[in-house]
């Protein structure tokens, strides 16, 4: 991720996203192992459904080593 959190290149230019179903896959506890931490959860999966490929979409994870939640953001 930048400092922001974000990853701008996740989907590369010229691939475009069409309208369906998306599985995103967090490697959770290898962010956790890294850091010499424990975790619950070691992988995370955020299922989406994009409606409109010409949208902007933001998936933020927000992450504790013992739970996690996330949203549509903007």
């Amino acid at each position: 991720t930048n400092s922001d959190g974000r990853i701008p290149g996740l989907i590369p230019p010229e691939r475009v996203l069409e309208a369906g179903v998306y599985r995103i896959t967090f490697n959770v506890g290898a962010y956790y192992a890294a850091a010499g931490r424990q975790t619950f959860y070691p992988m995370v999966q955020v299922i989406c459904e994009i409606s409109n490929p010409a949208s902007h979409y933001h998936v933020p994870l927000l992450l504790s080593p013992w739970g996690y939640s996330t949203y549509r953001g903007s």
